[in-house]
């Protein structure tokens, strides 16, 4: 595998106003630190062209000037609210272990009054549950990325990020601190994860750790570039999978599981017999793969 490329630039922005009410995750404001990811999830929606990252997941661009910025832009603003990371790529991607960037932002979002939405695949989160504990006073959520426990398969499709179990085990610890946390079941892949022996794994070790919510998208968005990307993966692990794609999805954006509706109403039942609160979309919305805001573009860059 190409080792990412990391290098800084200078951003003239940071925090994007969420045009809401946002049914998904509660936030007033999106902030992503670094531009593109080292992750390399197959499914990812932030290589279409329309973000205007190229290189996404071969090239790191990191904000040099991000904590200064943010804290400007958290002074100026008069509505309070939650801050989110993590939606053009992972605020708890390798580069963070260095940079700290994420770290710096968490000291500054409660001094300035606002919460934090931290919506990551890893357990780096655990490195600053001292800072989290304190963003309680505002505050903190923390939603994990899990769309299968089956740490096999997820080396596959996120092959650079950790495996749920380490991630499982990141959300029992938060919880045990007394933060509250999430599980974001985004996406759901048609033919690989949309069965409930697989969705029935997440929900039952979600309880186990004592997640408060499960969100889920039963499907995943594909177009341009990232449907080229993602059929190639799958042309690469799952051979033949991609004809299947093919015949029932064309060239759609979205691309809904097969039995969606009777999966989602399972779904809701399983998850409320647990105890474990849903935010489900319209059966008509799109799902998402957190590519939540606004396209920061060229603006970043100057």
């Amino acid at each position: 595998m190409t080792k990412t490329v990391v290098r800084e630039i200078q951003a003239r922005t940071l925090l994007n106003r969420v045009a809401g009410p946002d049914p998904w995750f509660g936030l007033d404001y999106g902030m992503n630190l670094y531009r593109g990811c080292e992750h390399r999830c197959v499914y990812c929606d932030s290589r279409s062209t329309c973000y205007g990252i190229d290189g996404f997941d071969r090239e790191v661009l990191v904000k040099k000037n991000a904590v200064a910025l943010l804290e400007r832009e958290l002074r100026g603003k008069r509505r309070k609210g939650v801050v989110g990371t993590g939606s053009m790529n992972d605020p708890y991607q390798p580069v963070e272990a260095e940079r700290g960037l994420v770290r710096a932002a968490l000291q500054l979002l409660p001094r300035y009054g606002f919460g934090v939405h931290v919506i990551t695949k890893s357990d780096l989160v655990l490195r600053d549950v001292d800072l989290l504990r304190q963003a309680r006073r505002t505050r903190v959520i923390v939603s994990m990325t899990i769309t299968t426990m089956d740490d096999r398969l997820a080396s596959k499709i996120e092959p650079v990020a950790p495996p749920p179990s380490r991630r499982i085990a990141a959300l029992r610890r938060l919880a045990q601190e007394g933060i509250e946390t999430r599980v974001t079941l985004m996406p759901v892949l048609p033919f690989l994860e949309d069965n409930e022996e697989n969705l029935g794994g997440v929900i039952e070790a979600a309880e186990q750790a004592g997640v408060s919510t499960i969100v889920a998208a039963f499907g995943v968005t594909l177009r341009d570039r990232q449907r080229a990307y993602y059929y190639r993966q799958l042309d690469a692990l799952f051979p033949g999978l991609r004809r299947q794609y093919e015949r029932r999805y064309g060239e759609r954006y979205v691309c809904h599981v097969p039995q969606a509706h009777r999966l989602r109403t399972w779904f809701e039942s399983s998850c409320r017999e647990r105890g474990i609160l849903t935010r489900l979309p319209d059966p008509v919305a799109e799902p998402v793969q957190l590519a939540l805001w606004p396209s920061e573009g060229a603006t970043e860059e100057g």
